[in-house]
């Protein structure tokens, strides 16, 4: 159990850590926490032990339509 706890804080450590590379290049990202686990695992890890922590959509998104331009 403290190795599977372990594991699960190190891959949300890591994902911190992407989103702040994808950013420095550039990159908008939108980590995404509140889906379906069990229909994401199914649908992309059927059949082995992986089981998602978080989603992130990266691309260039569209200035006015972006999180920070509607902050500012």
């Amino acid at each position: 159990m403290v190795a599977e706890e372990t594991a699960f804080r190190n891959s949300s450590l890591q994902g911190g850590y992407f989103i702040l590379a994808a950013r420095a290049l550039g990159l908008d990202c939108g980590p995404m926490s509140g889906f379906d686990k069990d229909q994401v695992d199914a649908a992309f890890f059927a059949g082995t032990d992986i089981r998602s922590n978080f989603l992130c959509a990266l691309g260039y998104g569209v200035h006015e339509n972006c999180f920070h331009a509607r902050r500012a």
